[in-house]
């Protein structure tokens, strides 16, 4: 049973659109022992609420918690709202400031004629205060209006829970909706997926049944639709689909055979949420997303470069001071960032991409002639990921930010509150690894930015796409409307390493017998799929002797499932980096097992506590919360983040994590194995991803002919983008 306080809300010290709150309460009654020390005293409190006045009495379920940052606090899940009851309350409650008008006499008189249930009996029956003496008509219907409006909200409230939704979720729906929202429910409760986004589809189904809403409903079948339509587009990164797969997928998912889509799709598209574009079908955000790409694209491109005064005189003296050569690709590349308006600079591992950000800012602040603090605030450093940000500012001494701090998301209604009516002030945005970035995602950070800003996108094609939908980098290049500056020219670091020219040897699909041999830098571990368990094993406890630890190195595997999947391995590595000690607490989460000192990976987005999908952090510790439940808290790089048993599928073991969720990071050592158990992921981009995520030491172990086979598979799923043949055609039709 969960935990309860009762008692009376005091005042709020933040609310959110979405009714978040965090307030004081007093506390007056409690059912667990841990909190007995407090009743009578004022607690913080956390949750969603519809409203709270300090007139009533409330009933909050939940836990007890202590806060990494903000201390002890009850953590409410749901609430109660107790009807005051006894002639006493029923005096204080209508004499309250939510009946303007009703003074203490009058509701003393009400009270005496009425009884203890006074406000259940105008409830049932408003005729009943008539026999209220001295009580006029208008102020009748004014106590009748209220209440019925005071009390409707928590009725709806208790209703949509009742159907399964959270609190969250029911405060949520009811904001939408407010007085109407059970005329949506009865109507059609699959309006919800429609309007709020943030509504899990199948729970809404799920409430469809018990509302007894028929399988083959249109509202149910159109409903679907939409919710296949996204699953496919996010699941395969496309950026539009075909009506056949829509339809077999439907199909296939509802196991039915449905001959009405036509005119549901039809209706999706007049209701704005689907464009049917000849015989491709799109989500409408992400043909608009399109559109308005390409004609900010063309208003930055069409723009004339900017010529910069003894521009190269100055890159030699930046040469003199840095004790550095730029090469000429890297001088063609600076010279473009700073006259042209957007430029494009890509180029492999080892081409001086990080070089060329830092002598392009360098300049940029000279030419200028900008102060430090000048200079921060006319600048934008920007990065999908919290790593490559980091990795920007440590190598330019510059802020740098991911692209969803930078625009300010805001996690309560779901937007950037740097947008098209709240721009960004900055002059010139350098972006890296924008192979990472999808077209939603660009898109919001052009409708943020100034429209005579100025973009230096860096990237490198040859990696994985982005996770979202589009195929961002390498449609940009192709369209040849933007310059591109290529860098090929390869510096090493020394004459026996090998990682860089293995990676351009990938890249290139010509792999030479070198990749058997060992270098400073590299090793080729041979041995068969059935012993790399154990081989990783024993160089995992060699490599420990030697120094590495959990941020030096990082494991990469192409898959989750079967022997030497990442899932699979991870239990034999978590006993090889963290072994069970009685030192150390540890939970148990299904079949998962998460100790103190276990290296974690973050799966999802988590804008507001600052960590991002794909980061890797370490746990800190593990307590029990005064809810009797087990918390689990990760260090990432010192920001120190809380997780609930409710929050722990967010987060897995990161001994060895996938090719994918390591994109945009880099580590001192990578260990990689690689076997034909892993065939259907083994291709040239993945694997030249993985390869490229080493600094110093690339350690592969498995199967040399598997390894040799990805680098000449190119056979990955090719996208469906029309970002490409939107830039051409516009810029075709300027000339």
């Amino acid at each position: 049973m969960d935990s309860y306080i009762k008692g009376n809300f005091r005042r709020s010290i933040f609310k959110s659109d979405k009714g978040y709150v965090i307030g004081l309460f007093k506390v007056r009654e409690t059912n667990d022992e841990s909190l007995f020390d407090y009743i009578n005293q004022t607690i913080t409190f956390t949750g969603y609420f519809h409203e709270l006045n300090e007139d009533d009495t409330y009933i909050l379920y939940g836990e007890a918690v202590n806060h990494p940052r903000y201390g002890f606090q009850f953590q409410s899940n749901r609430y109660e709202r107790v009807k005051p009851t006894g002639k006493e309350a029923i005096v204080e409650f209508l004499s309250s400031d939510l009946f303007p008008g009703i003074g203490e006499k009058m509701a003393k008189s009400i009270a005496e004629t009425l009884g203890d249930n006074a406000l259940d009996k105008i409830l049932e029956d408003d005729s009943s205060l008539y026999l209220v003496p001295k009580l006029s008509e208008i102020k009748i219907k004014k106590i009748v209006n209220t209440l019925k409006k005071y009390e409707e909200s928590y009725q709806v409230i208790s209703r949509l829970m009742d159907l399964g939704f959270s609190m969250r979720e029911s405060l949520s729906i009811y904001n939408e909706y407010k007085s109407n929202t059970m005329k949506i429910i009865d109507n059609n409760i699959y309006q919800i997926s429609y309007n709020l986004v943030d509504i899990p589809f199948l729970k809404i189904d799920k409430a469809a049944k018990v509302l007894k809403i028929e399988p083959l409903d249109e509202r149910r079948i159109k409903a679907f639709i939409l919710y296949v339509f996204k699953k496919l587009i996010y699941q395969n990164g496309d950026s539009f689909l075909s009506k056949e797969l829509i339809i077999n997928k439907i199909n296939e998912f509802l196991e039915i055979d449905y001959d009405g889509y036509d005119e549901l799709l039809n209706e999706l598209e007049t209701m704005g949420y689907i464009v049917i574009d000849g015989n491709d079908y799109y989500l409408e955000e992400i043909w608009q997303a399109e559109a308005n790409i390409t004609e900010r694209l063309y208003d930055m491109a069409s723009k004339p470069p900017k010529k910069q005064k003894k521009l190269n005189d100055l890159i030699m003296e930046l040469e003199k001071i840095n004790d550095i050569n730029y090469n000429d690709e890297q001088k063609k590349a600076i010279v473009k960032a700073l006259e042209d308006n957007i430029v494009i600079i890509t180029g492999g591992p080892g081409t001086g991409k990080t070089t060329i950000i830092k002598a392009i800012t360098e300049l940029y602040q000279h030419i200028n002639k900008l102060d430090y603090d000048e200079f921060v605030e006319r600048i934008a450093l920007l990065a999908p990921t919290g790593r490559a940000s980091k990795r920007m500012s440590e190598s330019t001494s510059l802020p740098a930010s991911t692209i969803h701090r930078f625009l300010k998301w805001n996690k309560d209604n779901g937007e950037f509150m740097v947008n098209e009516t709240n721009k960004s002030k900055v002059d010139l945005v350098i972006i890296d690894e924008v192979s990472m970035i999808d077209i939603n995602l660009f898109d919001s950070l052009l409708k943020g930015l100034r429209r005579n800003v100025k973009m230096i996108l860096v990237g490198d094609y040859n990696q994985l796409p982005s996770v979202g939908p589009g195929n961002l980098l390498k449609d940009l290049i192709l369209s040849d409307v933007i310059d591109v500056v290529k860098l090929n020219h390869l510096y090493r670091q020394d004459e026996n390493s090998y990682i860089t020219s293995l990676a351009y040897e990938i890249k290139d699909g010509n792999l030479s017998e070198k990749f058997l041999n060992t270098y400073s830098d590299y090793t080729f571990l041979k041995c068969s799929a059935n012993h790399i368990k154990n081989n990783l094993i024993r160089l995992c406890k060699k490599v420990i002797d030697k120094g590495y630890d959990y941020k030096k190195l990082q494991i990469l595997a192409p898959m989750y499932k079967g022997e030497n999947g990442i899932d699979a391995l991870n239990v034999e590595l978590q006993k090889v980096f963290n072994p069970a000690s009685n030192e150390k607490r540890e939970v148990k989460h299904g079949n998962v097992i998460f100790r103190e000192n276990d290296k974690i990976l973050q799966l999802v987005n988590m804008p507001e506590e600052n960590v991002f999908n794909g980061d890797i952090g370490v746990i800190k510790y593990i307590k029990l919360g005064k809810s009797k439940k087990e918390e689990i808290y990760v260090d990432f790089d010192g920001n120190l983040v809380k997780y609930t048993p409710k929050d722990f599928s967010k987060i897995k073991h990161g001994f060895i994590i996938s090719i994918h969720k390591s994109q945009g990071s880099e580590f001192e050592m990578v260990i990689m194995p690689v076997a034909h158990s892993y065939r259907r992921m083994l291709y040239k981009k993945l694997i030249y991803t993985g390869v490229t995520r080493a600094k110093k030491k690339l350690i592969l172990i498995g199967e040399p002919d598997a390894f040799a086979s990805s680098v000449y598979n190119n056979h990955e799923y090719v996208r469906n983008s029309k970002l490409l043949e939107k830039i051409k055609y516009k810029f075709e039709k300027k000339i």
